[in-house]
């Protein structure tokens, strides 16, 4: 069964590229959601048009991009990946009879978050996210913002309340980061310790203080 993974229109692609190489790199296969809005977010960081018709050749060239924005950085095999376009609400993820092993949502925004708190499923990713929710699947959500206003942080509560993990876009320091990618993959990674998937993505905490400082 495949994780679904969505991606909204808040800024953060890089972590969503991070979760994407980290599920295919565990052997996990991915059913993909792009929204509309992130695919402005995607050019505007990237420089990369997601296309529905071309979306293997565009994720395959996201995905090699490193967050510093260098191109051919990491080797991008989407062999397993399956697309579905945001526009088609007859997909497969969009009833709760197609098996899955739960859904991840990197970056989520503040709309996003509205969105599938109040069940208006208005495009596949809300409306996989209702699915995922009331079929007692696990839903991650990577909320990206700053600062929340009280009706998202109301929103986020109602989707705990529902039994998603909400995950703010939130690196830490302590597992030595020393290039921006490490903070992309420290929140990359913890998105999939919610989601219960095994990673190397970042330098676990062990209970050493400053065993993560560089020792030159």
């Amino acid at each position: 069964m495949p994780w679904i993974v969505g991606v909204s229109g808040a800024s953060g692609t890089p972590y969503a590229a991070a979760v994407l190489r980290a599920l295919l790199a565990a052997g996990e296969s991915v059913d993909l959601v792009v929204s509309r809005a992130s695919r402005l977010t995607l050019l505007d960081e990237t420089g990369i048009s997601f296309r529905d018709a071309h979306w293997q050749h565009d994720l395959r060239e996201w995905l090699a991009r490193g967050a510093d924005g260098k191109p051919d950085t990491f080797d991008a095999d989407v062999s397993g990946v399956r697309h579905w376009s945001a526009g088609d609400l007859a997909a497969g993820p969009s009833s709760g009879s197609y098996p899955t092993k739960g859904m991840l949502i990197v970056p989520a925004s503040t709309a996003c978050v509205a969105g599938v708190a109040l069940g208006l499923s208005k495009d596949l990713l809300q409306r996989t996210a209702s699915v995922t929710l009331k079929e007692r699947r696990r839903l991650v959500v990577a909320v990206r913002e700053t600062p929340l206003d009280g009706r998202t942080l109301r929103h986020l509560v109602t989707l705990d309340d529902a039994g998603a993990s909400v995950v703010p876009a939130s690196p830490a320091f302590y597992a030595g980061a020393t290039h921006i990618q490490d903070l992309v993959d420290f929140v990359a990674g913890r998105v999939l310790d919610a989601a219960g998937v095994g990673h190397d993505l970042y330098r676990r905490w062990r209970g050493d203080l400053g065993g993560a400082r560089p020792t030159d």
